[in-house]
């Protein structure tokens, strides 16, 4: 992996001061102005010079999409005067558009698609933060309805639109349109469920991510042929693969138990009925990436030592396993 570039440092630093002043604001001012460090120190990272010849069109794309979720946070400002619960219903679309969750979805996996992986970990994780602890703040009788909404469509665009890409940025772009759904709904309940829930979700679809980039997998067909010296790599895609499913007892499963747990508790029949249908429609379409890479058998495939670069992807995927321990773990407190 290449080393970062003094100027990337700098950009990647004040990506984090733009979300944390975001969700540290006392003020909707102080937060917009986080929201615009964030997005002005993440289009440099995205235009970078080692980036694929798509990156400039990538970063034209998602500078005017957040532009334009910016631009109606301000116009939300005026409408106070007026219709005093209309600027949290219009600040609500406009986060929806900023993360990408549906409807306002149509930007996304295009955006996903021309940027290199580490930039996919950065957008698909860490700019998500700011704009869905704003929704958080502004909950309210209003909003519910439009989340309530956003989560259901996020399901089932995330499930049905992963199902006939053969591109692997796009399946991890509907992935993450899916796994939003999750997050809406767990906003909804409570901020602790919502960061379990998105902090499992960052390190298991991170840990596929760097898989994806340290052989360079970008279509389908190259999971059966990329060269590997170790058949333990693709063990780990294949667990993170099925841990990002949902499928237990691994780490991916737990804080879908959680939200199933509160879903059910809140007597939301209906919802949770979408959110599980639309899981399993993600599973299929994890595990035929899953499967191609652990069945399908290449003439480059070697067996040899692990180098460190392989040892540390291994280790990465083993948090999959954590949840196998809970229970000693318990017997070990008590």
């Amino acid at each position: 992996m290449s080393t970062l570039q003094p100027s990337q440092i700098l950009f990647i630093s004040t990506l984090f001061a733009g979300t944390a002043t975001t969700f540290s604001a006392s003020s909707w001012f102080t937060a917009w102005i986080g929201l615009e460090l964030n997005l002005l120190s993440f289009i440099p990272l995205l235009s970078s010079p080692k980036s694929n010849q798509y990156a400039s069109e990538s970063s034209l794309k998602y500078f005017l999409i957040q532009a334009l979720g910016s631009s109606l946070i301000l116009a939300s400002a005026p409408m106070t005067l007026f219709l005093p619960e209309a600027p949290k219903l219009v600040i609500s679309m406009a986060l929806l558009l900023k993360m990408g969750a549906a409807p306002f979805h149509f930007w996304f996996p295009p955006v996903v698609q021309g940027i290199t992986w580490p930039q996919c970990i950065i957008i698909m994780t860490i700019q998500k933060i700011a704009p869905m602890l704003l929704l958080l703040m502004i909950q309210s009788d209003k909003t519910v309805l439009i989340l309530t909404i956003a989560s259901v469509l996020s399901a089932m665009v995330g499930a049905i639109g992963g199902l006939n890409q053969t591109l692997t940025r796009k399946i991890m772009a509907y992935s993450s349109i899916n796994h939003m759904s999750w997050m809406l709904a767990a906003i909804m309940f409570n901020e602790q469920m919502w960061s379990i829930y998105f902090l499992a979700y960052t390190v298991i679809s991170s840990s596929v991510i760097l898989i994806m980039h340290a052989n360079q997998i970008f279509h389908f067909n190259q999971l059966s042929s990329f060269n590997m010296y170790s058949k333990g790599i693709k063990l780990g895609l294949f667990l993170s693969l099925l841990s990002m499913g949902g499928m237990p007892p691994l780490t991916g499963f737990f804080p879908k138990w959680l939200i199933i747990q509160e879903f059910i508790y809140s007597k939301s029949f209906i919802w949770l009925s979408v959110l599980l249908f639309s899981a399993l429609l993600t599973l299929f379409y994890y595990l035929r990436i899953a499967v191609s890479s652990m069945v399908l058998s290449s003439p480059k495939m070697k067996i040899g030592m692990f180098s460190s670069t392989q040892t540390v992807l291994l280790s990465a995927t083993l948090i999959n396993f954590s949840p196998i321990f809970y229970p000693f773990l318990g017997l070990a407190l008590y």
